[in-house]
């Protein structure tokens, strides 16, 4: 089995690669990312060998994509993506060329070169915004209301067309929010812990209640297997920790967990478009392909907490 993961170099990316490369000894693993801000070559220190290469490049630069596939393709993983959203407002731009153009010079080098499968790894955003009641389905209508959200919406459709138009093996995947050791710094998580570690103000967006469902990447990690290994072609699959927190709870945990004061909570203006709650349904992963995530929240937390405690070089830098 020979594996394209694009994106491979930043957060959920390296943690399903380091995933793959020790449960499935036999797959070949070729890591294409262009190590954007994002991207951090320590996230995969360590992995050597005939069964992993890391190649340097752009998932929109056609050449460098139709070299990779000319080496004979079966499983493409798509995490490459300009996922923040504070950024894709200040500048909708990249989130154009990456999530949508890279996502298309993809799908048609899969398309020509016959992959047995191709999985788009996108997220809960792409269906808007949630009242205090309700959740989201795999066929929940896509109502995006960022430049990211909006990008990866259109990357879904994309993937949807490749499906019904060409009969390309497409499965798409959306997950809800990722917490997990090596998220980059700018991310809401990480960002609480570095700030109360370093005793600063801990930003928080409006009154704090906006909520997102949690979930620890190693269960995302677990997901993404199960439909590599399970999955229905043209299928969506809907991926969730069942793990609903304001942004202000978040914050109190991870305080507390510190022994940091709640005072270093500070209260900033909204972001524009501030979705007010994500809540996923993942009864259907679950009844397909027996999956259901295994991580305790209170302890995968603790140990996330315990990483960027004892990696402050690694976040620093």
């Amino acid at each position: 089995m020979k594996l394209l993961i694009t994106g491979g170099a930043g957060f959920i990316g390296s943690n399903f690669i380091r995933y793959i490369h020790n449960k499935h000894h036999g797959w070949q693993i070729i890591n294409l990312d262009k190590i954007s801000y994002a991207g951090n070559m320590k996230n995969l220190e360590g992995l050597a060998g005939d069964h992993y290469r890391f190649v340097k490049g752009d998932i929109a630069d056609t050449g460098v994509v139709n070299k990779i596939f000319c080496e004979g393709m079966d499983i493409v993983v798509n995490f490459a993506a300009e996922s923040h959203v504070d950024r894709s407002i200040d500048n909708p731009a990249p989130f154009i060329e990456n999530n949508i153009k890279g996502t298309q010079v993809l799908l048609e080098a899969a398309r020509r070169r016959g992959v047995t499968k191709f999985i788009q790894v996108s997220t809960d955003e792409v269906y808007g915004s949630l009242g205090p009641i309700g959740i989201f389905r795999e066929d929940s209508p896509l109502a995006p209301n960022s430049p990211y959200s909006a990008s990866k919406a259109a990357a879904d459709l994309l993937c949807r067309s490749y499906f019904k138009t060409y009969r390309l093996p497409v499965i798409i995947t959306r997950c809800s929010n990722n917490f997990g050791a090596r998220q980059f710094p700018e991310k809401l998580i990480p960002v609480i812990i570095n700030n109360a570690l370093e005793n600063k103000p801990v930003p928080i967006y409006g009154d704090g209640l906006n909520v997102r469902d949690w979930i620890y990447v190693a269960d995302h990690c677990r997901a993404l297997e199960a439909v590599i290994l399970g999955g229905r072609d043209g299928e969506v699959y809907n991926i969730g920790g069942g793990k609903e927190l304001t942004n202000l709870e978040l914050a109190e945990k991870i305080l507390k967990q510190l022994g940091k004061p709640r005072s270093l909570i500070q209260h900033v203006k909204d972001r524009p478009g501030h979705d007010w709650r994500y809540a996923v349904d993942s009864s259907k992963i679950c009844r397909e392909l027996g999956w259901r995530p295994v991580h305790n929240f209170p302890e995968a937390l603790q140990e996330t907490i315990r990483w960027y405690v004892s990696n402050r070089g690694w976040w620093k830098n």
